[in-house]
């Protein structure tokens, strides 16, 4: 496990959006933008209850993470001004969680990022939440200076 620095951590908590890429079995990418929390170690982000074609545990990034844990986790920001381009990757592991005082923990630091989830009322739905446990981080732009 490795942790962002004090510009990184400020440029993952300032940001709304990331997009998370997962590998099946086979090798296979997927990429979808999620929504995220962190906790200053791990970076936490729901099967929440938006309409899916799919329950929790046939979700294509869910059946990924279940045969190949490797994720990453990109956060970005574009401007037209490209010197002011900037990213972090977080390379790690990722897993399931569905209970427990974590799981709860989880619930609640995305609640407070998102107030959608508080009238979907996320706590109560006991969907699944993906936690990610970094073992690299790639930043660039601003970090650099």
């Amino acid at each position: 496990m490795i942790l962002p620095t004090i510009k990184e951590v400020e440029f993952i908590k300032s940001n709304r959006v990331a997009r998370m890429a997962t590998v099946d079995g086979l090798g296979k990418p997927r990429v979808i933008p999620v929504c995220y929390s962190f906790n200053g170690i791990y970076f936490y982000t729901p099967i929440d209850d938006k309409p899916k074609r799919a329950t929790p545990r046939e979700l294509k990034r869910v059946r990924n993470i279940i045969e190949n844990p490797n994720v990453s986790l990109v956060i970005d920001e574009y401007y037209e001004d490209w010197s002011k381009l900037c990213y972090i990757i977080i390379n790690g592991r990722a897993e399931i969680i569905e209970s427990g005082e974590e799981y709860q923990n989880s619930l609640t630091l995305l609640s407070e990022k998102y107030p959608q989830y508080i009238d979907m009322k996320l706590s109560e739905l006991n969907l699944p939440v993906i936690k990610i446990v970094p073992n690299r981080i790639i930043s660039w732009g601003r970090f650099l200076k």
